[in-house]
């Protein structure tokens, strides 16, 4: 029930105006949420990368990143649909990456389902199946792509 509520709230149209100030990611609860203050605009049903548990490490541990980022650019033509990039890694990331010797990675987005396949999301956000990335389903996307503005926070928690 709550998911059918949820899920519905996040199919209202965003109305002019309704901008987030601060994206929050609940990982453990596979929810994103967008704040505006202390009022919450949306809530979404996410999928992330394919080992989940912990803060992203190093290039290739498909796992989201956990911390404070910045949403700081965006591609229209990504290879999913639509995309809009975290901050990660910060310099923490990489002095960490660094001392133990490995590449921390990058290119963590927010992005829609894969090019042409929009239509499995009903099946692909059951799964975590990204590289580390948060996945929505592309009308969720097109949604955030118009609530969230270049420079807003995002907050990744466990």
């Amino acid at each position: 029930m709550a998911f059918t509520l949820l899920a519905g709230l996040a199919a209202i149209p965003a109305v002019a105006g309704d901008v987030a100030d601060l994206v929050i990611v609940e990982k453990a609860e596979r929810r994103m949420v967008l704040m505006r203050g202390d009022t919450v605009l949306r809530t979404y049903w996410i999928a992330l990368g394919d080992a989940p548990v912990g803060h992203k490490r190093q290039e290739g541990d498909e796992r989201t990143p956990e911390g404070r980022y910045v949403l700081d650019w965006r591609n229209e033509k990504s290879s999913f649909h639509k995309s809009i990039h975290g901050s990660y890694p910060d310099a923490d990331d990489r002095a960490a990456a660094t001392k133990a010797g490995v590449d921390p990675g990058g290119m963590i987005m927010i992005h829609g389902q894969p090019n042409g396949f929009g239509w499995w999301s009903w099946l692909l956000q059951r799964f975590d199946w990204t590289d580390g990335c948060i996945a929505v389903t592309d009308q969720e996307m097109d949604e955030i792509w118009a609530m969230v503005k270049n420079g807003t926070a995002i907050e990744i928690r466990p």
